[in-house]
Parts: C-alpha cells; sequence; structure tokens
C-alpha cells in the first residue's frame, strides 16, 4: 500500500517536472525570438540613422546652395524641441507675455512723463 502511494506521489513529481521543462523550453524559445527581434531592430536603426545623415548632409548642401544657413535653422529647431519637451510655453506665447510687459512698463512710463 504504501508502495503504491509512493508511486503516485512520484509519477505526479515526474508529470509536473516534464510540464515545467515544456514551459522553460517555450521560454528559452521567446528569449531567442525577442533576441533576434531585438537584433533586426537595432539593425533597422542603424540603417534609418545613416540615411537620416545622408538627407541631412544632403539638405544642408541644397540649403547652402541657396544662401540658408542650415546649422542656423538646425540649431533653432532644437531649441524649440526642448521648449517643447520641458512643457514650457510655446515660444509665440512667451513673446505675447514680452509684449504685455513692454506695454505695461510703456504705459507707467507715459504716466510718469505726464507727471512731470
Amino acid at each position: 500500500m504504501g508502495l503504491g502511494s509512493t508511486a503516485k506521489k512520484l509519477q505526479g513529481l515526474s508529470d509536473r517536472a516534464e510540464a515545467m521543462y515544456k514551459q522553460v523550453q517555450q521560454l528559452q524559445q521567446r528569449i531567442i525570438n525577442l533576441e533576434e527581434e531585438v537584433d533586426e531592430t537595432h539593425d533597422t536603426v542603424d540603417r534609418l540613422d545613416h540615411q537620416l545623415t545622408e538627407q541631412r548632409a544632403l539638405l544642408l548642401a541644397i540649403a547652402e546652395e541657396h544662401d540658408i544657413d542650415g546649422e542656423q535653422i538646425l540649431a533653432e529647431a532644437a531649441i524649440d524641441d526642448v521648449d517643447e519637451d520641458d512643457g514650457s510655453a510655446p515660444i509665440d506665447d512667451v513673446d505675447a507675455a514680452e509684449d504685455a510687459e513692454e506695454t505695461e512698463e510703456s504705459g507707467d512710463d507715459a504716466g510718469d512723463a505726464a507727471a512731470e
């Protein structure tokens, strides 16, 4: 009787070990597939980066032919991107706020001049 119970326990243990082994194999295959996808993505990013570099050089050459400072435009675009990324007000809003301040200051100056 004890031997039959032990055999059942061993069979159950063996079944669970086999199921875990299959899960480990599936997980291993998923990891291999993921590594392949990461390699493909890396190659794609490298290819796109190379194409972007070529396009930038081409656009700068075209800008130079038309007497446009391409580097200055790129620098301004980078500044605009940073302003948008940090959540600050867009440049148009900042300009409007500065104009409003200047109007208030000039109004104060006009009042001072009239008092004199």
